[in-house]
């Protein structure tokens, strides 16, 4: 079944995105791997979009659109730009919403939440995900918890976000551990250096600012992991407000790791 025009005039939208997007060339040889003849005329995006459009209405179906977006997103080409994956995985999925469809860490089209074309859901996510990227929120921090803001459920977004967090402690130093063991194990500066070290840890205030760091950390675990995993949704409320402000505050975690001094 075909896709609504709008749909895929968006999806062009976003691989066809003058700055953001992919260059004229990749799209020639994507649509010439896909088998879906090119079209004359316009900028990247229009062509693409006339393409595409007119693949699908020579197939009534969706076919050709899944087959270039599968082909753009295949993580192989992203090896030495996770964070340009990370990017156009949000802004598609925020377009495949309408259509029920997202694209998984694996490049590949999967089910996600449904929207109308115009519902208030839709709009919620544009108008919230266009303040995380007006707030440069950390890529680690929307690969976790995009589909849980699509779907309108900053409870479960904040659930996801926070765990960010911990998966990324355990990636870089290989633990096993959890919650405030894993920050206590890691982070938290014992009689020696921290295994993740934002600083030298030579200092005083060195050692206080990797021990402020290791104590928010675990705040985090305990204001939004734990009463997240054992109470229910009825009794705890996140507003939008209170999910931007963690998402700021977990960006800005994010940002020290980048920088950190990781011992095996």
């Amino acid at each position: 079944m075909p896709w609504p025009a709008p749909v895929v005039t968006a999806v062009s939208g976003v691989l066809g995105d003058t700055d953001q997007g992919l260059t004229r060339t990749e799209i020639g040889q994507l649509l010439a791997a896909v088998r879906v003849p090119e079209v004359e005329g316009g900028n990247k995006r229009e062509r693409l979009a006339g393409a595409l459009l007119a693949q699908q209405a020579r197939q009534q179906a969706s076919n050709c659109v899944i087959a270039f977006i599968t082909a753009a997103m295949a993580p192989v080409r992203y090896a030495r730009q996770p964070h340009t994956f990370s990017r156009r995985q949000d802004d598609l999925n925020e377009v495949l919403v309408h259509v029920g469809l997202r694209v998984n860490d694996e490049g590949k089209l999967a089910k996600g939440p449904a929207a109308a074309t115009l519902s208030e859901a839709a709009r919620h996510a544009s108008s919230l995900r266009a303040e995380l990227r007006r707030r440069c929120t950390h890529p680690e921090v929307l690969r976790y918890c995009t589909l849980e803001i699509l779907a309108k459920n900053p409870f479960h977004a904040s659930l996801e976000a926070v765990k960010s967090v911990a998966d990324r402690l355990r990636t870089l130093t290989g633990e096993g551990l959890d919650g405030a063991r894993l920050v206590d194990t890691v982070l938290m500066p014992g009689r020696g250096t921290a295994r993740v070290a934002i600083n030298a840890n030579a200092t005083g205030p060195e050692l206080d600012e990797q021990k402020g760091l290791a104590n928010l950390v675990k705040g985090l675990f305990s204001m939004y992991r734990n009463p997240a995993a054992h109470e229910p949704r009825l009794h705890r409320t996140v507003t939008d407000e209170e999910l931007l402000e963690l998402l700021t505050t977990l960006s800005m975690v994010h940002r020290r790791l980048d920088g950190a001094y990781v011992t095996p």
